[in-house]
């Protein structure tokens, strides 16, 4: 059994649906980061950087549970443990890795900046607006391009597109229109039908945050409960 500690995120939506996908039984453990549950001292004994999702292995091999954060990493270590959905070939696993780590190291951080800029900060800031929605578009444009070369990003469906997938459900938020990257939308509707990606996406779909946030909640995810709550 494992334990995911997440909340409904694209970094969380991203491990429910790696789960679902290799049909491994798993617990969800809500952790409210509008609250501040990721700031708790259990929690941050799982993860010091304070960020979900978590998961604890309690089936791991050896007998004693593991404990993996970073959804990249814990999307390697369940396709490791389950062989699946990661290329054996050395040549296939590295393509495969070049776009988990575009969407880890990229994808996610500059359309997390877009969705920042444009919906939750204090005061608009048009530089800001602009920079992380041309960037977001740019990184679209490099996705097009892509997935113009075969059905998914890497040869067949892989952890590449777990990661990527939950990130570009949110393009209206970073300012994109999917009409304007076919490619993209044709790949996007197609894993959207997986029935385990839709399980996945389920997964705490109730708590997905509609409502502007208080000046307390922006604190707990941006602010200073950050650095004090130690």
């Amino acid at each position: 059994m494992i334990d995911l500690y997440t909340w409904a995120t694209p970094n969380g939506q991203k491990i429910a649906i790696m789960l679902e996908e290799i049909g491994a039984p798993y617990t969800v453990i809500p952790v409210n980061i509008i609250t501040g549950d990721q700031l708790k001292p259990e929690f941050l004994k799982l993860n010091p950087n304070n960020k979900i999702p978590v998961i604890v292995d309690r089936d791991a091999v050896g007998g004693k549970p593991i404990t993996v954060f970073e959804s990249g990493a814990i999307l390697l270590y369940l396709a490791e443990k389950s062989g699946r959905l990661l290329p054996k070939d050395l040549a296939g696993r590295f393509a495969v890795l070049e776009w988990l780590f575009f969407q880890v190291g990229g994808l996610g951080p500059m359309l997390g900046q877009a969705h920042y800029f444009r919906k939750y900060a204090a005061e608009q800031v048009p530089h800001a607006i602009n920079r992380y929605t041309n960037e977001a578009n740019r990184l679209y444009r490099v996705l097009n391009g892509q997935l113009g070369r075969g059905a998914y990003l890497a040869g067949d469906y892989s952890i590449a597109d777990i990661a990527c997938f939950p990130w570009v459900r949110s393009h209206e938020m970073q300012g994109q229109d999917l009409n304007d990257f076919p490619n993209v939308r044709r790949w996007f509707e197609a894993i959207g039908k997986r029935p385990a990606v839709q399980k996945g996406m389920a997964v705490l779909a109730d708590k997905a945050q509609n409502r502007p946030l208080a000046k307390e909640e922006k604190a707990v995810l941006w602010g200073d409960r950050q650095r004090l709550q130690r």
